[in-house]
C-alpha cells in the first residue's frame, strides 16, 4: 500500500474512549483522502472485511480478536471563508471536532458553540447527526463528501440527500457503503448564538430565545458537559464511555400520553421525544449503578452514560445495558435504542 499511512498492530481498547475491545488483524491510519480511499478499495478488491473508524468515541467493540482490517480516517485540512454573510467551512473528516468549534469561534462565528466539547472527529458528526443544547449539525451542513463503496466513486451529497434524522443519517443506516471524507458547513457569520435550550439559557442567565456571545455559550456548555462527565478526562473514569449510551425514544402522541406527567417530553418532527435519562432513573437505576462483580457501571454524573471503571469487558457493558433496557421495557413498554455502533456485539 502506498501513500501516507501507518499500519499498526493494536487493539480497539487503545483507540476507543471506552477503552474496551480486542486485537485486530491490521490497523491502518490513513492521513490523506487518497490514502483513505486506497486502503478501503484494496480491501474491497480482495473481498477482505474492513471497518472504517474515526476517533473511537462512538463504538463499543468485542473483546474477541477482530479478523478484519480497520481503516482510521485521519485526513486533515480546514478551509474557512466568508461569503454573503456566511462562513463557509470545508473540513477534512479527520479533523478534531472541538478544535473546529474553537477555530470557527476565533474566525468570528458562534454557530457551533453549543456543540462544544463533543469528542471525536468531524467526519463522525454527519453520521450521527450529532446534537446538543438545542443545535444539530444537520442544520449547518451544506454537503458531505464521501467514498461510495458500492458504486466506487467519490460523491458530494447535498444535505437533503444525507437522510438526516434524530441521531441518524444515510451514513449510519448504511454503515458499510459510505466513508465520509470531508464535510462542508455554512454558518451564519455572527459571533452570537440564539439560545434555544432551557438548561443552557439558565447557565447563561438569559431567557430561551435570547442571544448570547458564542464564547460565553462555549464556556457554559463545557461546564455543563463536565458536570455530566461528558468531556474526556483520562483521570476521570466517568468519561471512559461513549457519552449517552441510549437515544431519547421518539413516541407517538398516544404512547407519550401514557407516560407519567413528570417525565420530560419534547416536541419532535417525528413525534414526541421522551427523556431516556428520566425513564432509566425512574426504574431504579441511579448514578454509579452496577451489576454484581462487574467493572462496568453507570456514570456517577449522568445515568445515560455507561462507563468502564477499569478492567471492564465488553460483555459486562452489554449486560449492564441489557439490564437497563429490560427495566424500561417492563415498566413502560418502551424499547431503548443504543446510540453507539456495536462492533462484533449485539444488544
Amino acid at each position: 500500500m502506498s501513500g501516507p499511512v501507518d499500519v499498526e498492530s493494536t487493539t480497539f481498547a487503545d483507540h476507543t474512549t471506552m477503552r474496551i475491545g480486542g486485537s485486530v488483524d491490521a490497523w491502518i491510519v490513513a492521513r490523506t483522502e487518497e490514502a483513505c480511499v486506497e486502503a478501503v478499495v484494496e480491501c474491497d478488491d480482495i473481498g477482505a472485511p474492513v471497518l472504517v473508524v474515526g476517533g473511537g468515541s462512538n463504538i463499543v467493540c468485542s473483546d474477541e480478536h477482530f479478523a478484519a482490517t480497520v481503516v482510521q480516517v485521519a485526513c486533515t485540512g480546514v478551509r474557512l471563508s466568508e461569503r454573503d454573510g456566511f462562513v463557509h467551512a470545508v473540513v477534512a473528516a479527520g479533523e478534531d471536532w472541538d478544535s473546529l468549534v474553537q477555530r470557527t469561534l476565533q474566525f468570528g462565528c458562534g454557530a457551533l458553540a453549543p456543540l462544544s466539547g463533543i469528542p471525536g472527529l468531524v467526519g463522525a458528526t454527519p453520521i450521527q447527526n450529532v446534537g446538543a443544547y438545542g443545535a444539530e449539525v444537520s442544520e449547518l451542513i451544506d454537503s458531505v463528501r464521501v467514498w461510495d463503496r458500492r458504486d466506487r466513486v467519490v460523491r458530494d451529497l447535498a444535505a437533503p440527500d444525507c437522510g438526516f434524522d434524530y441521531r441518524s443519517s444515510v451514513f449510519k443506516s448504511q454503515p458499510d457503503r459510505y466513508m465520509v471524507l470531508e464535510v462542508a458547513f455554512v454558518l451564519p457569520y455572527t459571533g452570537e448564538v440564539l439560545v434555544g435550550y432551557r438548561q443552557l439559557a439558565q447557565a447563561l442567565g438569559v431567557a430561551v430565545g435570547e442571544w448570547a456571545e458564542g464564547i460565553d455559550v462555549r464556556h457554559a456548555v463545557l461546564e455543563l458537559r463536565r458536570k455530566k462527565g461528558m468531556v474526556l478526562d483520562e483521570s476521570d473514569h466517568d468519561t471512559w464511555s461513549v457519552g449517552s449510551f441510549f437515544v431519547n425514544p421518539i413516541l407517538t402522541p398516544e404512547d407519550a400520553a401514557h407516560l407519567p406527567a413528570e417525565c420530560p417530553t419534547f416536541e419532535s418532527g417525528a413525534g414526541i421525544k421522551a427523556s431516556a435519562a428520566w425513564l432509566i432513573e425512574s426504574c431504579g437505576v441511579q448514578p454509579g449503578y452496577a451489576l454484581p462483580d462487574s467493572h462496568a457501571r453507570v456514570s456517577s454524573k449522568h445515568t445515560l452514560a455507561l462507563c468502564n471503571e477499569g478492567g471492564a469487558t465488553s460483555e459486562e457493558v452489554l449486560a449492564l445495558a441489557r439490564d437497563i433496557r429490560e427495566r424500561v421495557r417492563e415498566r413502560y413498554g418502551i424499547e431503548l435504542t443504543p446510540e453507539p455502533r456495536l462492533v462484533g456485539l449485539a444488544l
